[in-house]
């Protein structure tokens, strides 16, 4: 069974397709799809940590249960009571990660081919570039090897 670890506002949940989650509160309207943020991605056997986006759709707003907060400082005849109902979103999960796409669109095709063309056309750039430094790394050697030669017969001269 597929499921990701999501997280939003601040709080992580375990999601796997068509189950409703009631996450802290979202802004977007009723019916619109939105993405969350997947931590991890797991298929049965394989994990990922990262992975993309879940995709959910929002089904309702509303507010929590009332929470009592109850403050007491004793022997000094303090006591204050609160209440809390915090706001939320539930989310209906649609898919877990992209949707892959069996044919790549037209664009992608031809820039495909452009870069094939790119990498034949640097790797003869480079092979030429290769010639010419060998060409002048030769060079190079020769005119190194007459520089000794010549700096040893002045040597020569000079005893």
């Amino acid at each position: 069974m597929a499921y990701a670890i999501v997280q939003s506002g601040g709080k992580q949940f375990r999601v796997s397709p068509g189950q409703v989650v009631r996450v802290p509160s979202i802004t977007a309207e009723v019916g619109d799809s939105v993405e969350l943020e997947a931590l991890l991605k797991a298929d049965g056997s394989s994990i990922e940590l990262g992975g993309d986006a879940v995709t959910a759709t929002v089904v309702e707003h509303g507010r929590g249960t009332k929470i009592i907060v109850f403050k007491k400082k004793r022997r000094k005849q303090y006591k204050k009571t609160h209440g809390h109902r915090q706001n939320y979103t539930a989310v209906r999960i649609d898919s877990i990660g992209a949707e892959e796409e069996a044919t790549p669109p037209v664009e992608a095709i031809g820039a495909e081919e452009e870069t094939e063309n790119l990498a034949v056309s640097s790797q003869a750039a480079e092979s030429s570039a290769e010639e010419e430094s060998a060409q002048t790394e030769s060079t190079d050697a020769e005119k190194a090897s007459e520089n000794i030669e010549a700096s040893s017969q002045n040597e020569k001269n000079d005893e």
